[in-house]
């Protein structure tokens, strides 16, 4: 049945001309924590960079910085290419440090022929990292973006990521989409806290995108430090795990099913976790595709991106182990959710 189905999909919206006798359009969105890409210049107003340069633990250098750039081109480029030849209308990341990063990404092969954008906000996080949004703009064009700063009533000291509201077109629909990524899991259960604080202020952002226009369709996503049934997820935003489940004005997990069978985005002592979450509003639901509707998830994991040996075979390829320089990718797998509407 999948395979008949693929017969009859125009892989990405700018394909359709070529498909005369198809019925739907895919699209795909994709998030991708991207480990520490930093560059290798000292930002004296950012002390979270100092074990990203020469003469830090890493000694990171120009040339580890290029091969980054080109392993996390490599992979962003071959996101969804099996349905979506164009790639991802939009693509989340996060572990990033500055603008300088993002846009050196972007002018990176493959990336540069795709022609992306992107957009960025510095963030007060301590560790000197942000969240930014990677978009193709024959595929989504961007209406607006603000960055929501992240508040702790508890103690307005506490620094992290902002939250990165983008609203678009996606589709001729209204789209917004929130990167993420939520305070660490440092402290173990006392910072359960942190991210429900987390939690509450994406549901926030969206119900309040959803009130103002409620066929606004949205996409949470990021690496949230929870798997989807966390506290935060489950209980304070609410996101279910069955599409039955999902009430209007609600929320669906889309990779709550893969975390069920066992999949994960990460590996911690040999459990996988399932951290970089999509969930959507319950208007992507539903079997009338005269509107764009969830098709399916799923968590990128080829591979060349696999450690291939040794007590972390199967986990995600990482730059660094310890502080050896591995010249790998990230120790984050990145996930996909596709979408479809009929022409």
């Amino acid at each position: 049945m999948k395979k008949l189905l693929l017969f009859v999909i125009v892989f990405a919206a700018s394909l359709c001309a070529q498909a005369q006798n198809t019925r739907l359009a895919a699209y795909a969105i994709a998030f991708y924590n991207l480990e520490n890409l930093f560059d290798t210049v000292d930002d004296p107003n950012n002390t979270g960079d100092d074990d990203f340069l020469p003469n830090g633990p890493y000694h990171w250098t120009e040339t580890q910085y290029q091969e980054k750039l080109n392993n996390m081109a490599n992979v962003i480029g071959k996101l969804a290419r099996e349905v979506c030849p164009g790639g991802p209308a939009c693509i989340g990341i996060s572990e990033i440090e500055n603008e300088t990063v993002v846009r050196d990404l972007c002018n990176t092969e493959p990336l540069k022929s795709m022609g992306l954008k992107y957009i960025h906000y510095d963030s007060p996080d301590r560790r000197g990292i942000d969240v930014a949004f990677i978009y193709n703009p024959r595929l989504f064009t961007v209406k607006s973006s603000v960055p929501y700063k992240y508040v702790l009533p508890t103690n307005p000291t506490f620094k992290t990521r902002d939250q990165l509201l983008v609203n678009g077109i996606l589709a001729g629909e209204p789209v917004s989409i929130i990167v993420n990524h939520w305070p660490s899991r440092y402290g173990g259960g006392e910072s359960n806290p942190l991210r429900a604080a987390a939690a509450e202020l994406s549901k926030h952002i969206a119900d309040s995108v959803i009130a103002a226009n409620p066929a606004n369709k949205v996409i949470i996503m990021g690496d949230l430090n929870d798997d989807p049934s966390d506290e935060s997820c489950a209980k304070v935003l609410g996101a279910t795990k069955s599409q039955k489940e999902c009430k209007p004005g609600g929320y669906f997990n889309a990779t709550w099913p893969l975390f069920a069978n066992g999949v994960g985005s990460l590996y911690y002592q040999d459990v996988p976790c399932l951290y970089d979450q999509q969930i959507i509003s319950y208007n992507f639901l539903g079997k009338d595709r005269k509107t764009l509707r969830y098709w399916k998830a799923e968590v990128f994991n080829p591979e060349f991106m696999r450690t291939k040996s040794g007590k972390r075979k199967g986990y995600p390829l990482r730059s660094f182990v310890d502080n050896t320089w591995q010249n790998g990718y990230s120790d984050h797998f990145p996930t996909i959710t596709y979408y479809l509407k009929e022409l």
